[in-house]
């Protein structure tokens, strides 16, 4: 076969196209690895001491795929404000999604404005005819100055040159985006600055403290000036909250709530603002509702069916798991009655149990990938939490959905690189409800998050040129 039979043979697929291109170069240039990831570096994209991407290969959507997403993401985050406001109207309600005491006195905070969740993001794998997903992340979720970074990294290697030959290549300007979502929630606020003083907040010890950095470089660009803080450089005197000297109108958070709440006297500044409402805090408080993984049980449980339209109905039953809280109960299973407990026993190899309130894959348990013995005593924890109530929290069984894996270029510690069948993450981010762009994760284990070890590489939507 020859050079050019060969290229047009992959052109019609394009990571096979892009591998393609990619093993020549390798032979070409041997000590590229290394010096791909001495560039991540420098461009500050690392999870603490590792690089975010050790794969040499984007993730390729076709315009149709960003259609449907788009579609089902989009209805999800707007499902997920409804639920907002029905649930602090209904106690009934509220209490399905078991949130802890402090938890939902917060979230009865009243804000007067805007959306619950500023910037929210989807956990799924993308499908031919669907999109799976996992959770739902309500709570400023992490990695979108990465993605958006990785993106323009990429777009100047050479292999991506002779790439879009063939493809038209779109990426996605997410934090424009994420600026201008925060923008339009302090202006709902009634702020009327325009040059709002922006915090981003969080612990400085935090290993996604970089993609801070990545932000506020960012958000200046554009215009608005930004201080990186940490909530015990806050200080709040009854009408401002300052950080290093500066009065703060708009304050991204990305401390988490969960932290807000076990560390109350580092947080006492930001929470007494936001309780004073005395700047634009996004997202609010609020966001904890959809945030929590019994959110989806809240979406599947058909006593709740009266919230949704049918096409609603519809889409949550083609795209969001059967789930439920764990507890010794009866219930159903799409329609038919169960005793909960004997169901998640009989089921495990298509059953997955977690914590309701985790986030990084902490205590999430696959069932078809766990011994009998270990699967029941994780059912008898779960039971426990469920009868402890108040700040135990609760657990969630969640069907096992099918997965997406494709071949990935992936960069050994030695320096090789080996093609390595991958699991692979794919997570919408929504900024005020609106589909901006996307998280994609790698992993070789059923796990697929940087906190648990995985990978991350940007997406490209792309288009064979005529």
């Amino acid at each position: 076969m020859t050079a050019a039979t060969a290229t047009m043979s992959t052109a019609s697929n394009p990571a096979e196209h892009w591998h393609a291109l990619l093993r020549p170069a390798l032979d070409r240039f041997p000590n590229f690895p290394a010096d791909f990831f001495a560039r991540l570096r420098a461009a500050k994209l690392t999870f603490g001491d590792r690089v975010h991407c050790p794969f040499l290969r984007p993730f390729f959507l076709s315009l149709e795929d960003e259609q449907r997403v788009r579609a089902v993401a989009e209805t999800i985050a707007d499902l997920g404000e409804r639920v907002v406001s029905a649930a602090l109207a209904d106690a009934d309600l509220f209490a399905q999604l078991h949130l802890r005491p402090e938890e939902e006195r917060l979230a009865r905070l009243s804000v007067g404005y805007g959306r619950a969740s500023t910037s929210s993001r989807l956990d799924a794998f993308l499908l031919p005819d669907s999109l799976k997903c996992a959770e739902y992340n309500g709570e400023a979720p992490a990695g979108a100055g990465y993605s958006e970074t990785l993106a323009g990294f990429f777009r100047e290697l050479p292999v991506m040159e002779k790439f879009s030959r063939q493809y038209e290549i779109h990426s996605y300007p997410l934090s424009a985006k994420l600026l201008d979502a925060l923008i339009a929630s302090y202006i709902d606020w009634g702020g009327t600055s325009k040059r709002p003083q922006m915090a981003i907040v969080d612990w400085r010890e935090v290993p996604t403290w970089s993609e801070f950095e990545i932000l506020k470089s960012r958000f200046e660009k554009m215009g608005v000036p930004v201080v990186l803080a940490d909530p015990r450089d806050l200080e709040f005197n009854g009408k401002t909250l300052t950080a290093h000297g500066k009065t703060i109108d708009l304050l991204y958070r990305r401390v988490l709530i969960n932290d807000i709440v076990a560390r109350p006297q580092e947080c006492a500044a930001l929470v007494k603002a936001y309780e004073a409402n005395a700047l634009c805090v996004a997202n609010t408080f609020r966001c904890k509702i959809p945030h929590v993984k019994a959110f989806f049980a809240v979406l599947t449980d058909e006593q709740n069916a009266g919230l949704f339209s049918h096409d609603e109905r519809e889409l949550i039953r083609q795209h969001i798991p059967w789930t439920r809280v764990v507890a010794d109960v009866n219930t159903s299973h799409y329609g038919e009655p169960i005793e909960l407990l004997t169901f998640i026993r009989k089921q495990r190899e298509n059953l997955v149990l977690k914590p309701s309130d985790e986030y990084g894959g902490t205590g999430v348990t696959l069932g078809w990938e766990t011994p009998e013995n270990a699967w029941d005593a994780r059912i008898e924890k779960a039971v426990s939490a469920a009868g402890a109530g108040g700040d135990a929290g609760c657990w969630i069984v969640q069907e096992r959905i099918p997965i997406r894996r494709e071949v990935f270029p992936y960069i050994t510690q030695q320096g090789s690189v080996e093609f390595k069948d991958m699991l692979v993450d794919f997570a919408p981010y929504l900024f005020r409800g609106k589909l901006s762009g996307f998280l994609t994760r790698l992993s070789a284990t059923g796990l697929a998050n940087v906190t648990s070890g995985g990978g991350q590489v940007p997406a490209f939507r792309v288009t064979p040129r005529a």
